[in-house]
């Protein structure tokens, strides 16, 4: 195959059981089971075992796992100190990425990558899985203090997944409402089939790189405003609108300059992004307890004029259009939104590294070339310009 796909559209780059999506009927699943089932009676401790694993765990495979990620949340001193040392007013994407990459030095496994018997490891996968996904909310949230000249709160092994980042960012005792409906941000954001950051990953992983590199990548990737930064360009996009009444005349103005409206559109999507039918319901919860804020107001105003002017092209809300709400109103900044993204994400992304390993293949696409054709070479005295 020779034709050239701007963006690889359409191409299948793998074979995967881990999440699939009918774009046509707003559909996701994480292997087999509804977006929506889980969002409501799962945790992302065990939607994070179920990407991993393939199937629901039972209690006590849950409880295992769940002390597992308890007990690996403590970072060596060697990376916070580094980490004062960064920029304060460098972007939490960028603070993320480096820190993976050096756990990799502060927690070596590079002696493990190598032969083919890597993917029959399941205990070094599944202890080099749990130790990043662990870490990740813990770097994020040390991050929050650190680059505001504090020293980060230590991590608590008696808290949930969520409970703890809602802890170590705030310094407060986590509200139960508020750490529910981060959990449930966590799940929806965990996994998305082969997208742009979880492709980085399989291509880092499909040389044998380490777990750190593979999620490293994959944060690179995440950080752009095309993929995971989109959330970011929402609230700042909302808050440029100001108010409901706001809304026509500055979407007719966006729409006349063919200029992007953020959160909304999506490659596989043709109808509403089920994830933000969900995140929509847990602002309203949100709202229901603390009262209407404006950005809410703006956004519902938004979608609705939106939906009206660009439904017919299937451009509707993302995941990207109510996350970013739903954080503000927790007092997560907006340049930390996309780190917190990232933490969810990991587990999707070091479940589609196992699954790369065990039928490995380093990725090596081919081109369609459009430059000149061989040539000789011409001595430096000899060139001249026409």
């Amino acid at each position: 195959m020779n034709e050239y796909l701007p963006g690889l559209e359409g191409v299948p780059a793998t074979r995967s059981n881990i999440s699939v999506i009918d774009g046509e009927k707003g559909i996701l699943a994480y292997r087999g089971y509804p977006i929506e089932q889980l969002a409501e009676h799962s945790t992302f401790e065990e939607t994070a075992l179920l990407l991993l694993d393939g199937q629901l765990p039972l209690a006590d495979e849950l409880a295992d796992f769940d002390a597992q990620l308890r007990r690996n949340r403590r970072v060596k001193y060697n990376i916070r100190e580094m980490m004062k040392h960064m920029p304060a007013t460098g972007h939490p994407m960028e603070m993320l990425q480096t820190a993976v990459a050096c756990l990799g030095m502060f927690y070596p496994c590079n002696e493990r990558i190598s032969g083919t018997d890597l993917a029959d490891d399941l205990d070094y996968i599944h202890s080099m899985t749990v130790k990043i996904i662990a870490r990740m909310p813990v770097i994020v949230a040390a991050w929050e203090h650190i680059r505001n000249g504090y020293d980060p709160f230590a991590p608590r092994c008696d808290l949930s997944f969520a409970e703890n980042f809602l802890f170590m960012f705030t310094g407060q005792e986590p509200d139960p409402m508020l750490a529910r409906i981060l959990d449930t941000c966590l799940i929806l954001h965990a996994e998305h089939t082969i997208n742009a950051s979880t492709f980085a990953a399989l291509v880092t992983g499909s040389t044998l790189a380490s777990p750190y590199g593979v999620v490293a990548a994959a944060i690179g990737t995440l950080s752009g405003p095309l993929h995971g930064g989109a959330n970011q360009k929402v609230v700042e996009m909302l808050e440029q609108i100001g108010r409901p009444e706001n809304v026509q005349t500055w979407l007719d103005k966006k729409l006349e300059a063919k200029a992007k409206v953020w959160g909304f559109g999506h490659r596989e999507y043709k109808v509403k992004d089920p994830r933000a039918t969900i995140l929509q319901g847990l602002v309203e919860k949100l709202a229901a307890s603390r009262g209407v804020s404006p950005l809410f107001e703006t956004a519902l105003a938004l979608e609705e004029a939106a939906s009206e002017r660009l439904g017919a092209k299937g451009v509707y809300a993302n995941v990207d259009f109510y996350s970013g709400i739903l954080y503000a109103e927790m007092g997560i900044p907006p340049d930390q939104f996309t780190a917190l993204f990232a933490v969810a994400r990991s587990a999707g992304w070091l479940a589609h590294w196992r699954e790369q390993l065990a039928d490995n293949r380093i990725f090596r696409p081919t081109q369609v070339y459009t430059g000149e054709p061989v040539r000789d070479y011409t001595p430096v005295h000899l060139r001249g310009r026409v």
